[in-house]
């Protein structure tokens, strides 16, 4: 493809990245398939990031850099660079994460020759700071990732894909290669919790998962990583969104109703849709005991018990 249509786009929302940045950086500029474009938007950080960015991006012309004036929460962000984007496939990047030189070019080689797929991502190897692995952390380069999903039909692989996130509670898919034309049917990362989840179910639904037997992905783990995880519930929010503040606990139900919506946004026979509305059925189930927890907070925060708060609910 042309300068002005890569054929890769990868987009990197950062804020506050200087510990990692420019390695993740160099190991994108090291890939053996070279047709991409680099998308990054700084989320105002407060520190070196900004002059890491102008630096690289004075140096590489297949770097485009942005600086958001204000903190506007990850979501937005990570929706920022793929809207931004030119290319015919699309890729996230953490700040901190790395790929290995081969990453792009065994990615792109299985979505030129395999239109049913719309999303491919390798395995994976968690590293800690000194990019050395960590030994039996989610052991997912060792066994097949259960949201690989090279199924036929979108009931079986939206089935399949809420069984393996119950086994794995790990979305490394959300930071595959993805089908741009796929990624613009879908709403993109929504403004609230676990978004990449429900992202990805709608993915799901409109084509296959292909995973590479072969770990190509490092994902690290350190103490200062951007994440969610480890946040109550008001924190978890913000993070998603920084304009968000709620008083009420609506998580669970929230991903509820963002997953019929994926089903009902996604042409399929009637019977496959059928099919994924019963699998919600079995979501609920699963779901109980935080739909339960979500009541019992919230019917708390009404009657003014401080003892009981979503300060306290992850």
């Amino acid at each position: 493809m042309s300068n002005n249509q890569p054929c890769v786009s990868i987009g990197i929302p950062v804020y506050n990245g200087e510990n990692f940045l420019a390695k993740t950086l160099d190991s994108l500029l090291a890939q053996t398939f070279q047709d991409f474009e680099i998308i990054i938007s700084d989320n105002a950080s407060t520190d070196k990031t900004e002059e890491i960015c102008r630096e690289y991006a004075a140096k590489y012309e297949c770097i485009r850099y942005s600086r958001q004036e204000k903190n506007l929460g990850a979501a937005p962000n990570y929706n920022y660079v793929f809207e931004v984007s030119k290319g015919k496939y699309f890729k996230w990047a953490a700040h901190d994460d790395l790929c290995a030189p081969t990453y792009l070019e065994r990615c792109v080689d299985i979505l030129e020759n395999n239109p049913s797929v719309v999303l491919v991502y390798p395995r994976s190897i968690f590293i800690n700071e000194q990019d050395e692995p960590i030994e039996n952390y989610y052991e997912h380069s060792l066994h097949d990732d259960p949201l690989n999903l090279p199924f036929p039909t979108p009931n079986e692989r939206f089935k399949r894909y809420q069984d393996g996130l119950r086994a794995s509670g790990v979305c490394n898919p959300v930071f595959g290669l993805i089908r741009s034309s796929a990624l613009k049917l879908t709403p993109v990362m929504g403004s609230y919790i676990s978004s990449d989840m429900v992202l990805l179910a709608e993915l799901a639904l409109l084509g296959q998962f292909s995973e590479i037997k072969e770990p190509l992905f490092m994902r690290r783990i350190h103490m200062q990583m951007s994440t969610a995880a480890n946040l109550n519930y008001q924190q978890r929010l913000t993070w998603f969104n920084s304009s968000q503040k709620k008083k009420f606990i609506f998580r669970t139900w929230r991903l509820f109703f963002e997953l019929l919506a994926s089903i009902n946004r996604v042409q399929m026979k009637i019977n496959e849709k059928i099919s994924c509305y019963m699998e919600m059925i079995k979501w609920l189930y699963f779901e109980k005991r935080n739909l339960l927890t979500e009541l019992m907070v919230n019917t708390a925060q009404m009657m003014g018990i401080s003892s009981v708060s979503y300060k306290n609910y992850h």
